[in-house]
């Protein structure tokens, strides 16, 4: 056998897993490719707007990896600092010293801890446990009356909710075996007293206590650690400055070139800059100073607005990229619907929960709200329709611009912090750091716990850094040299070849602007 094969063999492939796989996405690359000729041409797209070269242009791979890995070290060092700081909120506890008969009524009379400015906001927690030895689960509804007076300096009592006020509300005990889940009782927005006296009454529970005997009921005081709102006042300063700092460094970069010459992706950094101004927040440290809601409510208006701008950029920038005829009507209106509507539904549950519970420290929005759920569904709803039309955006801009020089490494890197930001905030609320949207903090919502400061942090770099990443890289390059051209015009689409950028620079000569963006090495030897 060997002398008739020569001394060779041939052994068919063996088709592992990977090599079926390979295949597969071969032949799916290989059908996008036939239909992508037909949806956009990359020598065919309209290039009618030249624009400030960006830095992003002349950035080596060595460059863009600097920038992401900075951004990430600085993430990393923000939540560190995070898990090493205090827990975000203080706990105490107080029992109920009744007798047996009682633990189904009240009244139940407490004194809260000594609280300060720095304490911020105070949650009351009533937990129950039974004597009951089966595995059952029940649900008793009940309604809790409450009523709360305030201890001033010079040791008077002030009522701020009388018992006679009617400030009655029903709540759900849900309970199984012998453990039954917390019930917030009462939260107070800001806090104008050292101490509270706080009464509670149960009402509706005679008959769950005479075949469950209630054997203790135990309230539970919350509130914002003062040593994590030193820490917070000081991180917010902190990005305050560099935001400042970074806003005036890219308007001074910009500020000789005329704005109609800027990118899109130029335009909108330059107006979410002064918007992480206000997200940062410089009127913060007025919650501390004046014993009203106003501060609070600002800050809640503030972060939501700049929250819902990052939307409106997103979607703005992977349209513009691809269409230069960007009219009010036809570009920007059906994006302001959207996220206007998100951004509305946003506001209106902060302010309104924060001025409802100004009036009420019962209230609880999604216990005492018959449309909450509804509301909630109208959110969710129009928060679909914006992922779906960004999807539909990020598709047919790659499928259009992917294949031109400059559009590509635009869309690129957009694309990978975009995904950064939509990841670690997806991250974030898995793992219950923060709060949503639709809240300021984690208001009212105590069901989840929160241990360290890691949530704040992590939350308030990955925004500030973004932004700062993207002013660098969308910041002019260096080699520009404004005046060189003594008109500024259009580029002829009819002119246009696939070798060229995407917008011809029109502050530097023709022939550095057609150039690759990293130029070939000339061996000098052989020049000779």
């Amino acid at each position: 056998m060997d002398g008739a094969n020569m001394g060779y063999s041939y052994h068919l492939p063996s088709g592992g897993w990977n090599f079926k796989v390979r295949n597969a996405l071969s032949q799916c690359s290989d059908i996008f490719s036939e239909f992508n000729k037909y949806l956009a041409p990359a020598y065919h797209h309209d290039r009618c707007e030249r624009s400030v070269s960006m830095r992003l242009y002349s950035m080596h791979k060595r460059e863009f990896v600097v920038v992401v890995f900075t951004f990430f070290a600085c993430f990393g060092l923000a939540v560190f600092i995070g898990l090493a700081g205090p827990p975000i909120t203080s706990t105490s506890e107080q029992k109920a010293h009744l007798n047996t008969s009682d633990m189904d009524t009240g009244p139940f009379i407490m004194n809260t801890p000594a609280l300060s400015t720095y304490s911020q906001q105070l949650w009351v927690i009533a937990k129950l446990s039974t004597s009951n030895n089966d595995d059952e689960r029940y649900d008793k509804s009940f309604r809790i009356s409450v009523s709360i007076d305030g201890i001033t300096v010079e040791r008077k009592v002030e009522h701020i909710l009388p018992i006679e006020g009617g400030h009655n509300r029903t709540r759900h005990l849900k309970c199984e075996s012998q453990t039954c889940e917390e019930i917030i009782v009462a939260h107070l927005g800001f806090l104008n007293y050292g101490h509270y006296i706080i009464t509670v009454r149960f009402y509706g529970l005679e008959s769950f206590h005479q075949r469950y005997t209630i054997r203790d009921v135990k309230f539970y005081f919350k509130h914002y650690n003062p040593a994590f709102t030193q820490i917070e006042i000081w991180f917010r300063l902190i990005f305050l400055l560099f935001t400042f700092v970074a806003t005036c460094w890219f308007g001074n970069s910009l500020k000789k070139y005329p704005v109609q010459d800027w990118s899109i992706e130029q335009k909108w950094i330059s107006i979410l800059l002064p918007l992480l101004i206000l997200y940062n927040n410089p009127l913060f440290p007025l919650t501390f100073l004046i014993n009203s809601w106003l501060p609070g409510m600002i800050d809640a208006i503030l972060q939501t607005t700049f929250l819902c701008t990052i939307l409106m950029f997103w979607l703005c920038v992977y349209h513009g990229l691809r269409q230069n005829e960007r009219r009010i009507l036809t570009f920007y209106l059906p994006k302001i619907i959207i996220v206007g509507t998100l951004w509305g539904a946003a506001l209106t549950l902060a302010t309104w929960l924060r001025c409802t519970e100004l009036e009420d420290p019962t209230y609880n929005y999604v216990l005492d709200t018959s449309s909450y759920y509804g509301f909630k569904v109208f959110f969710f709803s129009v928060g679909g329709i914006y992922i779906a039309y960004l999807l539909l955006l990020i598709l047919r801009a790659y499928s259009e611009l992917r294949s031109m020089p400059y559009f590509d490494l635009r869309l690129k890197f957009l694309t990978l912090f975009l995904a950064i930001v939509i990841g670690i905030s997806s991250l974030i609320t898995i793992r219950r750091f923060g709060a949503g949207v639709l809240e300021d903090s984690f208001a009212s919502r105590l069901s989840t716990h929160y241990k360290t400061s890691a949530q704040f942090m992590a939350l308030y770099g990955l925004l500030n850094f973004y932004l700062y990443a993207m002013s660098y890289v969308y910041s002019p390059g260096v080699q520009q040299v404004y005046g060189q051209h003594n008109s500024i015009t259009k580029d002829n689409p009819s002119f246009s070849m696939i070798n060229d950028s995407d917008e011809e620079v029109i502050y530097c000569s023709d022939e550095d602007s057609r150039c690759p963006l990293t130029r070939p090495v000339q061996n000098t030897e052989d020049s000779d």
